[in-house]
Protein backbone atom coordinates (compact mmCIF):
# COMPACT_ATOMS: atom_id res chain seq x y z
CA UNK A 1 0.00 0.00 0.00
CA UNK A 2 1.38 3.74 -1.21
CA UNK A 3 -1.70 5.68 -0.55
CA UNK A 4 -3.68 3.87 1.95
CA UNK A 5 -2.25 3.69 5.85
CA UNK A 6 -1.72 0.03 6.50
CA UNK A 7 -0.51 0.27 9.85
CA UNK A 8 -3.14 2.34 10.97
CA UNK A 9 -5.79 0.18 9.37
CA UNK A 10 -4.30 -2.53 11.18
CA UNK A 11 -4.53 -0.81 14.52
CA UNK A 12 -8.31 -0.25 14.18
CA UNK A 13 -10.36 -1.76 16.54
CA UNK A 14 -13.70 -3.46 15.79
CA UNK A 15 -17.03 -2.34 17.35
CA UNK A 16 -20.03 -4.88 17.82
CA UNK A 17 -22.42 -3.90 19.85
CA UNK A 18 -24.74 -2.65 17.76
CA UNK A 19 -23.15 -3.74 13.98
CA UNK A 20 -19.48 -4.93 13.20
CA UNK A 21 -17.45 -1.25 12.35
CA UNK A 22 -14.20 0.11 12.64
CA UNK A 23 -12.94 3.73 11.94
CA UNK A 24 -9.42 5.14 11.32
CA UNK A 25 -8.80 8.99 11.49
CA UNK A 26 -5.37 8.96 9.53
CA UNK A 27 -6.32 6.04 7.13
CA UNK A 28 -3.90 7.89 3.88
CA UNK A 29 -0.25 7.74 4.02
CA UNK A 30 1.47 11.08 5.19
CA UNK A 31 3.99 10.47 2.39
CA UNK A 32 2.07 12.83 0.10
CA UNK A 33 0.74 16.16 -0.19
CA UNK A 34 -3.19 15.46 1.31
CA UNK A 35 -3.83 18.78 -1.97
CA UNK A 36 -2.35 16.84 -4.67
CA UNK A 37 -4.89 13.67 -4.25
CA UNK A 38 -7.70 16.37 -3.18
CA UNK A 39 -7.14 18.16 -6.42
CA UNK A 40 -7.16 15.24 -8.25
CA UNK A 41 -10.61 14.45 -7.14
CA UNK A 42 -13.10 15.19 -10.11
CA UNK A 43 -15.38 18.29 -10.34
CA UNK A 44 -18.58 16.89 -9.42
CA UNK A 45 -20.88 19.73 -8.79
CA UNK A 46 -23.96 17.66 -8.22
CA UNK A 47 -25.88 15.54 -5.71
CA UNK A 48 -25.26 11.56 -6.54
CA UNK A 49 -23.01 8.92 -6.83
CA UNK A 50 -20.75 8.63 -10.06
CA UNK A 51 -19.12 5.40 -10.88
CA UNK A 52 -15.02 5.07 -10.80
CA UNK A 53 -14.52 2.94 -14.18
CA UNK A 54 -14.04 6.11 -16.40
CA UNK A 55 -11.42 7.99 -14.05
CA UNK A 56 -8.48 8.78 -15.94
CA UNK A 57 -5.06 8.32 -14.78
CA UNK A 58 -4.04 9.92 -11.33
CA UNK A 59 -4.02 9.52 -7.83
CA UNK A 60 -7.53 9.08 -7.66
CA UNK A 61 -8.02 6.19 -9.38
CA UNK A 62 -4.61 4.73 -8.13
CA UNK A 63 -6.41 5.13 -4.52
CA UNK A 64 -9.25 3.49 -5.88
CA UNK A 65 -7.04 0.55 -6.72
CA UNK A 66 -5.65 0.23 -3.47
CA UNK A 67 -9.42 0.49 -1.98
CA UNK A 68 -10.09 -2.44 -4.36
CA UNK A 69 -6.92 -4.57 -4.48
CA UNK A 70 -6.02 -7.23 -2.12
CA UNK A 71 -4.34 -6.04 0.75
CA UNK A 72 -7.21 -3.72 1.91
CA UNK A 73 -9.70 -6.61 1.18
CA UNK A 74 -7.86 -9.12 3.52
CA UNK A 75 -8.00 -6.29 6.46
CA UNK A 76 -11.88 -5.93 5.86
CA UNK A 77 -12.35 -9.89 5.78
CA UNK A 78 -10.19 -10.19 9.25
CA UNK A 79 -11.53 -7.37 11.05
CA UNK A 80 -15.49 -7.95 10.12
CA UNK A 81 -15.17 -11.43 9.87
CA UNK A 82 -16.36 -11.57 6.13
CA UNK A 83 -15.25 -13.38 3.13
CA UNK A 84 -14.78 -12.02 -0.07
CA UNK A 85 -13.40 -14.08 -1.95
CA UNK A 86 -16.22 -14.08 -4.47
CA UNK A 87 -17.61 -10.95 -4.16
CA UNK A 88 -16.99 -7.92 -6.79
CA UNK A 89 -16.02 -4.44 -5.79
CA UNK A 90 -17.73 -1.82 -6.53
CA UNK A 91 -16.75 1.93 -6.08
CA UNK A 92 -18.15 5.38 -6.29
CA UNK A 93 -17.60 8.79 -5.88
CA UNK A 94 -19.37 11.70 -4.19
CA UNK A 95 -18.63 15.20 -4.83
CA UNK A 96 -21.80 17.59 -3.23
CA UNK A 97 -24.24 17.32 -0.54
CA UNK A 98 -27.60 18.10 -0.83
CA UNK A 99 -30.47 18.87 2.02
CA UNK A 100 -32.08 15.70 0.99
CA UNK A 101 -29.17 13.33 1.22
CA UNK A 102 -28.17 11.59 5.05
CA UNK A 103 -31.86 10.35 6.04
CA UNK A 104 -31.30 7.80 8.29
CA UNK A 105 -31.09 4.43 6.38
CA UNK A 106 -29.48 0.80 5.88
CA UNK A 107 -27.34 -0.18 2.89
CA UNK A 108 -29.26 -2.57 0.52
CA UNK A 109 -28.54 -6.41 1.50
CA UNK A 110 -26.87 -6.92 -1.11
CA UNK A 111 -23.80 -5.16 -0.20
CA UNK A 112 -21.45 -7.21 1.94
CA UNK A 113 -19.53 -4.32 3.12
CA UNK A 114 -19.38 -0.56 2.96
CA UNK A 115 -16.90 1.31 3.26
CA UNK A 116 -16.52 5.40 3.39
CA UNK A 117 -13.41 7.65 2.85
CA UNK A 118 -13.29 11.46 3.50
CA UNK A 119 -11.22 13.80 1.71
CA UNK A 120 -12.29 16.87 2.94
CA UNK A 121 -9.62 19.50 4.04
CA UNK A 122 -10.44 22.02 6.26
CA UNK A 123 -13.55 20.42 7.34
CA UNK A 124 -14.69 22.37 10.09
CA UNK A 125 -18.60 21.63 9.92
CA UNK A 126 -20.39 20.16 12.76
CA UNK A 127 -23.37 18.90 10.30
CA UNK A 128 -22.31 16.75 7.52
CA UNK A 129 -20.76 14.16 9.43
CA UNK A 130 -21.51 10.53 9.52
CA UNK A 131 -23.73 9.19 12.23
CA UNK A 132 -23.57 5.31 12.80
CA UNK A 133 -27.12 4.77 14.87
CA UNK A 134 -28.58 2.52 17.53
CA UNK A 135 -31.45 3.31 16.53
CA UNK A 136 -34.04 3.92 12.82
CA UNK A 137 -35.57 6.98 14.12
CA UNK A 138 -32.51 9.07 15.94
CA UNK A 139 -30.08 10.54 14.72
CA UNK A 140 -29.01 11.94 18.53
CA UNK A 141 -28.73 8.33 19.48
CA UNK A 142 -25.55 7.67 18.23
CA UNK A 143 -22.30 5.18 18.59
CA UNK A 144 -20.04 7.18 16.98
CA UNK A 145 -20.02 10.45 14.77
CA UNK A 146 -17.65 10.41 11.86
CA UNK A 147 -15.62 13.24 10.54
CA UNK A 148 -16.05 14.01 6.68
CA UNK A 149 -12.08 15.43 7.52
CA UNK A 150 -9.61 14.22 5.37
CA UNK A 151 -7.81 11.13 5.54
CA UNK A 152 -11.45 9.76 8.45
CA UNK A 153 -12.56 6.04 6.63
CA UNK A 154 -15.59 3.74 8.09
CA UNK A 155 -15.89 0.35 7.18
CA UNK A 156 -18.45 -1.58 8.29
CA UNK A 157 -20.59 -4.77 7.98
CA UNK A 158 -24.00 -4.55 6.09
CA UNK A 159 -26.74 -5.83 8.55
CA UNK A 160 -30.45 -5.47 8.96
CA UNK A 161 -29.88 -2.93 11.57
CA UNK A 162 -26.64 -1.08 10.42
CA UNK A 163 -28.19 2.32 10.63
CA UNK A 164 -26.95 5.61 9.54
CA UNK A 165 -27.10 9.06 8.21
CA UNK A 166 -26.33 12.71 9.05
CA UNK A 167 -27.59 16.08 9.52
CA UNK A 168 -29.02 18.06 6.34
CA UNK A 169 -25.92 19.64 4.88
CA UNK A 170 -25.47 21.21 1.31
CA UNK A 171 -22.07 21.83 0.10
CA UNK A 172 -18.80 20.21 -1.14
CA UNK A 173 -18.40 17.15 0.46
CA UNK A 174 -15.81 14.64 -0.85
CA UNK A 175 -16.47 10.69 -0.39
CA UNK A 176 -14.96 7.93 -1.59
CA UNK A 177 -17.48 4.95 -1.44
CA UNK A 178 -16.67 1.26 -1.73
CA UNK A 179 -19.00 -1.73 -1.57
CA UNK A 180 -18.56 -5.66 -2.04
CA UNK A 181 -21.58 -7.07 -3.90
CA UNK A 182 -22.67 -10.62 -3.16
CA UNK A 183 -22.27 -12.20 -6.39
CA UNK A 184 -25.38 -14.26 -6.24
CA UNK A 185 -27.90 -11.69 -5.49
CA UNK A 186 -26.79 -8.77 -8.13
CA UNK A 187 -24.81 -9.28 -11.25
CA UNK A 188 -21.93 -6.75 -10.56
CA UNK A 189 -21.22 -6.08 -13.95
CA UNK A 190 -25.17 -4.82 -14.90
CA UNK A 191 -24.79 -3.13 -11.64
CA UNK A 192 -21.57 -1.19 -13.19
CA UNK A 193 -23.21 -0.99 -16.07
CA UNK A 194 -25.92 0.89 -15.21
CA UNK A 195 -24.20 2.98 -12.95
CA UNK A 196 -21.95 3.94 -15.52
CA UNK A 197 -24.95 4.46 -18.16
CA UNK A 198 -26.82 6.70 -15.96
CA UNK A 199 -24.06 9.55 -15.58
CA UNK A 200 -21.49 10.99 -17.70
CA UNK A 201 -17.51 10.09 -17.78
CA UNK A 202 -15.73 12.39 -14.84
CA UNK A 203 -11.95 13.38 -15.05
CA UNK A 204 -9.76 13.85 -12.42
CA UNK A 205 -7.82 16.81 -11.83
CA UNK A 206 -10.57 19.30 -12.51
CA UNK A 207 -11.61 20.13 -8.67
CA UNK A 208 -9.31 22.65 -7.22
Amino acid sequence: MKLLNKSQLNLAKVDKQFFPFFHVENALSGDFDPLDLVNDFPDIKSGGSFPSDNLEEGLIKKLVQELEGDKFKIILEDKLEINLKDAEAVTTLRGFSRTKDGKVHTDSQSKIVTVLLYLNTNWDNTIGNLRLLKENNNLDNYIQEISSKYGNLVAFKVTDNCWHGFKPYEGKRLSIQLNYIYPKSLNAHKFRHKLSSLFKKIKSGSSS
